[in-house]
């Protein structure tokens, strides 16, 4: 909604939309407290967060002890399934009683389908798939990054004239914060009203489609690999040494596009975002849109011939040399140390 500064007042706290599946809470409804934790220590305000589902258990809780002031708990049994008209029907009347701030939602196919059609509801400026946030010291706005041109740039987006301000992020850009089991909340019982579901669509039934056994942003350990690796059989090589670290293969896009692997393994802007304990990179030159997926992860080895690649200087220890020498050697003492 678009206010005056006036108006501006009676919006205050930050919001987070959480993720439920199955009745437990997904790891990045803790990676959006954990943002919206160091947003409100500039705002000097609270986090709450709004959880819609069915048979939810101690979800409350969970959230409370990651970083949650109050929740907003709404349960139906409509809610088990997601259904994004309804969802928006409940947050609109929410938004408009308890007038957040700003309001933080995952970049997830759920986010995508949900937020967007909310902020149009709400007419309210929406920033997706953010990959930094961070508070205006001077006008207390909310600066908005995300990736712009493909990529290319990176750019910083106010919501000047619209509260609440609004933001979706995506998954593995924000660690969630150490959970104190000892914190204590609020939990705020909100329900459903005939109105939130009139002249809206009805779920028949879930189908639920089978997982690929990729799963990179749960992956601990990830191998790489971008153009250099030449084809099929240099990502053969990768999935050797993977194995015999216990590690999930990655790619660049340009090694997708190329088919020389598929999809579920892409890294970057429109791949999967990671934050591996440990991501090695091999012969990934790191433009802009790969970074963005992992830049996040706590130890970075690249390897490549070109020490002045934007990956080679990104990275925590970077080996100058050629891949197709120093990971097979790397393989063969891993062997070694094993019969030994």
């Amino acid at each position: 909604m678009k206010v005056n500064e006036y108006e501006k007042k009676e919006y205050r706290n930050i919001w987070t939309i959480s993720e439920i599946l199955g009745g437990e809470v997904l790891p990045v409804s803790f990676e959006l407290l954990g943002i919206a934790r160091e947003l409100a220590a500039k705002r000097a305000c609270e986090v709450w967060t709004v959880v819609l589902g069915s048979g939810l258990g101690g979800a409350a809780e969970s959230l409370i002890s990651y970083g949650a002031d109050r929740v907003i708990l709404v349960e139906d049994p409509r809610l088990g399934a997601f259904n994004d008209e309804l969802e928006c029907h409940i947050l609109e009347r929410l938004t408009a009683k308890y007038r957040p701030e700003i309001m933080l939602g995952a970049a997830t196919n759920r986010g995508r389908a949900l937020i967007p059609r909310l902020a149009g509801k709400i007419e309210a400026g929406l920033t997706a798939d953010c990959t930094a946030l961070a508070i205006d010291p001077e006008t207390g706005e909310l600066l908005q990054t995300r990736p712009a041109f493909g990529g290319n740039i990176m750019a910083t987006i106010r919501s000047v004239e619209y509260r609440p301000q609004m933001a979706t992020v995506r998954p593995k850009v924000m660690r969630a914060p150490v959970p104190d089991l000892n914190r204590t909340g609020e939990i705020i019982r909100e329900e459903t009203v005939p109105e939130d579901a009139a002249g809206i669509k009805e779920i028949l039934r879930v189908v639920e489609r089978k997982e690929s056994s990729v799963n990179l942003s749960e992956a601990q350990i990830i191998v790489a690999g971008g153009r250099a690796m030449g084809g099929p059989a240099g990502f053969q090589l990768l999935e050797d040494f993977a194995k015999r670290i216990g590690g999930a293969v990655g790619a660049s896009r340009a090694a997708v596009d190329n088919g020389w692997i598929g999809y579920p393994h892409q890294v970057g802007q429109t791949g999967a975002t990671v934050q591996a304990d440990v991501y090695i990179a091999c012969g990934i030159s790191g433009q802009i849109q790969h970074l963005i997926g992992m830049q996040s992860c706590k130890t970075i080895i690249a390897i490549d011939v070109d020490d002045t690649t934007p990956m080679m200087k990104l990275a925590d220890i970077a080996v100058k040399g050629d891949l197709f020498e120093i990971i097979p050697s790397v393989i063969n003492e891993l062997d070694e140390r094993v019969r030994a």
